[in-house]
């Protein structure tokens, strides 16, 4: 449809879908130069893909199918955008989309005064939906372009297009003068990142009231490339996790909910209803924000970021081009984690009803108390593809290239909504898997692997390549002192229990070469299990062969000290890694005493 075809004077739901998609594209498409500018409220540079991805959640509800009534289709936006809210600015601007639909929810087409007012609401709703508003942020340029629309309409009958060139200009105004208002944005010599994707969002819906030139094709958005280094100080942070959570109910008290959330943490945003509530907060707790989340409703879409590892990554040395990332079903000391760069994608952990966000909000100490407690065995589930391609988009726009070293695919579904992210994400940068055809300690050596592969300036080739070598020389073993949970969990038939117990045995699970786990020997009596597993594992290692060597234990620091003296004892050439909690990719069927062994050779 043309300009001249389409009324001026009043904006349907058809209109209104259209222009909505032309503002998504043009934000999406900025992307990257929205991350490298990204310093409030700390430079972790993923506030584009954090919009980029709230928006996608609106392109995918917008395709749903057509909506002519003006208000329903708002609705229907402002609910989608609630659900895909990421980030603090994501969630503002859900909250915004939000207060526009409330006010004109019955309203089947939009004339000017219609839309200034509900502008407007949508401003006031943004600013209520946090703890601590700031001016010269996203909130103000909101404001600021509300305030224009709304004085436009004021001064008598205005067509749509001219209504959105005017607040568009005063919001252009506004992101200009950001600096001034934030000292931190003055500092780095940069406009507020938020602001400046509200900006691009409005400036797309503004040329396509004026042209009537719609995109295309929500599948082939061009991204634009920025090479410019990330903008922002390497400063310590206060709170260390991006926490968010969705919380969904009857009569939510999202002031009350709002002033108990405020004491775990900064950056508060609760955007939503008294039906469902998107709630957002820059903590060092997130098991605590989730705990007082689900006090008020059911809670889903958990999400705790590390902006400590996303702000190393943004800011990265100039020679490493290649990100790598696993699943927290790898196991790794948090010093090589950090010294390499390595970004860790959370799985699920479930304990009946109540899920936990593996290694952020349940610690490997509190998962084995709970499984030796709890009647209800545990699983485990892999991160929904949302939560992949969040990571690599965001790596995407701060590297060349993307190098997944994943969990077993032989026995999880991780690794396939791994791939599934890779060819959705929007990024320029190539993005690669790989199946580490293990787990634990062993993926975790592999992932490490790459990791320095990466950090001596490799590509993307090179990397995956240096992970699919270190594949063939990693093995792992597991020292299960008993078999209830690899039988409880389904690893091992029932009937073998009761004979080990008999004989008095010790199983020594081990990961296969064909990446499937089995019991790959045992120990002869239940005396000294930890020392004689050392010894055991140095008869399977050569001693005139360089090792790199990582020990993972359940909660049993006595037992995995007792391996590696046994270890070191037999390999002089061995390199030991720090010994560390195992975590629940292999600890689910290992249960308390499980002592994990990985064994690299170099």
């Amino acid at each position: 449809m043309n300009a001249a075809a389409r009324p001026a004077d009043a904006l349907g739901g058809l209109e209104l879908a259209a222009a909505l998609r032309a503002g998504i594209h043009r934000l999406i498409s900025r992307e990257e130069v929205i991350n490298k500018v990204n310093v409030f409220p700390v430079p972790d540079g993923d506030t584009g893909t954090n919009l980029a991805l709230t928006l996608q959640a609106v392109l995918a509800s917008l395709r749903a199918g057509p909506e002519p009534h003006a208000g329903q289709l708002l609705t229907r936006v402002a609910d989608a955008a609630l659900d895909g809210a990421r980030g603090n600015s994501g969630a503002i601007l859900a909250q915004f989309l939000l207060g526009v639909g409330d006010r004109v929810a019955t309203s089947p087409a939009l004339g000017a005064v219609q839309l200034g007012d509900a502008l407007a609401a949508g401003a006031d709703y943004a600013r209520e939906s946090l703890a601590d508003p700031r001016d010269g942020t996203i909130l103000t340029v909101i404001a600021d372009f509300a305030a224009a629309a709304r004085a436009a309409a004021a001064r008598g009958p205005a067509a749509i297009p001219a209504l959105f060139r005017e607040a568009l200009a005063a919001a252009r105004i506004s992101l200009e003068a950001t600096p001034a208002k934030l000292e931190v944005l003055r500092r780095a010599d940069v406009v507020d990142a938020g602001a400046l994707g509200f900006v691009e969002l409005a400036t797309g819906m503004t040329e396509y009231l004026e042209t009537g030139i719609a995109p295309t094709d929500d599948a082939s958005i061009q991204l634009l490339s920025d090479d410019e280094a990330a903008a922002g100080t390497q400063v310590d942070l206060e709170h260390r996790y991006c926490t968010e959570c969705t919380i969904t109910g009857e009569a939510i008290d999202r002031r009350r909910l709002r002033e108990q959330a405020a004491g775990l943490g900064s950056s508060l945003v609760v955007a939503g209803s008294q039906s469902k509530v998107r709630l957002h907060l820059h903590t060092n707790e997130p098991a605590r924000l989730f705990e007082l989340a689900a006090r008020f409703g059911t809670v889903a879409g958990e999400k705790a970021d590390d902006m400590q590892r996303q702000r190393e990554m943004a800011h990265h040395a100039a020679r490493r081009r290649v990100a790598v990332v696993t699943d927290s079903a790898a196991d790794l000391p948090e010093s090589v984690l950090e010294a390499l760069d390595i970004h860790v994608v959370p799985v699920r952990v479930h304990f009946g009803t109540q899920s936990y966000l593996d290694k952020v909000g349940l610690s490997s100490e509190e998962f084995f108390r709970m499984l030796a407690s709890s009647p209800v065995h545990p699983k485990t589930s892999q991160p929904p593809p949302g939560d992949f391609r969040r990571a690599f988009e965001f790596l995407g726009s701060h590297y060349d290239a993307v190098v997944y070293v994943g969990l077993m695919s032989r026995v999880s579904g991780t690794f396939q909504s791994a791939e599934t992210a890779a060819s959705r994400a929007r990024t320029r940068a190539r993005i690669l898997t790989h199946d580490s055809g293990t787990a634990a300690l062993g993926q975790g050596l592999i992932a490490m692997r790459a990791a320095e592969a990466a950090a001596e300036g490799g590509d993307a080739e090179t990397v995956r390549a240096a992970a699919l070598a270190a594949g063939t020389r990693t093995r792992t073993w597991g020292l299960l002192v008993t078999l209830e949970f690899a039988v409880r969990g389904g690893r091992v038939p029932a009937w073998i229990k009761p004979i080990a117990d008999a004989l008095r045995l010790v199983p020594i699970l081990v990961v296969r070469a064909d990446g499937t786990l089995g019991i790959g020997g045992v120990l002869f009596g239940r005396g000294s299990p930890y020392r004689r597993y050392g010894k055991l594992l140095c008869r399977r290692l050569d001693p005139a062969r360089r090792w790199r060597i990582g020990i993972a234990h359940a909660n049993v620091p006595e037992g995995a000290a007792l391996v590696r003296d046994g270890l070191a004892a037999g390999l002089p050439r061995a390199e030991f890694l720090p010994i560390i909690p195992l975590g629940t990719a292999l600890g689910v069927h290992g249960g308390p005493g499980c002592v994990v062994v990985a064994a690299q050779e170099l």
